[in-house]
């Protein structure tokens, strides 16, 4: 299946491992450009090399910027412009559910959660939605989780923040279809990949996990980045033409809502 994506210019937030690589890695398949980003140097410099070695150098642009605040946003694509002049896909994967349990947070936990699950996607949006709007169109895809879907034992900052991404998402879609910029969310269950937030669970405590995931996952078991990246490069592809606003999760059943 063409998913018409070649030559595609892609940026891709938080790129340096686990989904957002893998999402990399699907876009340069099909033959897209694709900007990969990451706050950890280290990280970010071995996965590029890695993707420029398989994919060639010409279609990766390697990032270093912390796309939580607006100065790494603006480094982000004054280097995007700078090599390719445009965009026409974002994927913002930013965020981390690494945070504390219970209702009785502190208010710097709060701010420190909504800004990376939350208002780093929205200000992302800010600076791409322009240049979308210069090349007549565009998708944006966001990554949410289904802990901002379901009632989940996970911290309530963190599920409260990927909640409002939905309804971002769900907005920016009414207000950029006549643009013909499309806005849709992933919203992933439990994804198992090195360095990863189930990785450390597993290490920690795998009884109580397999337990978690035999009980509450009808397919019991847990999912891996390559699924998500398929479930994005289907809502970024010319396949989905007719899809915004849409919330597609991925996660082996377990939600229980519509």
């Amino acid at each position: 299946m063409d998913l018409e994506l070649t030559g595609k210019i892609v940026c891709i937030a938080g790129s340096s491992r686990g989904i957002g690589r893998a999402i990399a890695e699907a876009f340069l398949r099909e033959d897209a450009r694709v900007v990969v980003s990451g706050r950890t140097k280290e990280d970010l410099d071995r996965t590029a090399a890695e993707l420029e070695k398989a994919y060639g150098g010409d279609r990766v642009l390697p990032v270093h910027a912390d796309l939580t605040d607006d100065a790494g946003i603006t480094t982000y694509f004054q280097m995007l412009e700078q090599r390719w002049g445009g965009l026409d896909i974002l994927v913002a994967n930013i965020g981390s559910g690494r945070s504390v349990f219970g209702w009785d947070v502190p208010r710097e936990e709060w701010d420190r959660m909504l800004d990376l699950n939350l208002t780093a996607s929205a200000l992302l949006t800010r600076k791409a939605i322009p240049l979308m709007q210069r090349r007549a169109g565009g998708s944006i895809i966001f990554i949410s989780s289904l802990a901002g879907m379901e009632a989940l034992p996970a911290p309530l900052p963190y599920a409260c923040a990927k909640a409002g991404v939905v309804v971002l998402s769900k907005l920016l879609s009414r207000q950029f279809a006549v643009d013909h910029i499309r806005v849709n969310t992933v919203a992933p269950g439990n994804i198992l990949f090195p360095g990863g937030v189930w990785a450390r669970k597993l290490e920690e405590a795998p009884e109580q996990v397999q337990a978690y995931i035999s009980t509450d996952v009808p397919m019991r078991r847990m999912g891996i980045p390559k699924e998500v990246a398929d479930a994005v490069m289907f809502l970024a592809s010319a396949r989905a033409s007719f899809i915004t606003g849409a919330c597609l999760v991925v996660d082996g059943g377990q939600a229980r809502g519509w």
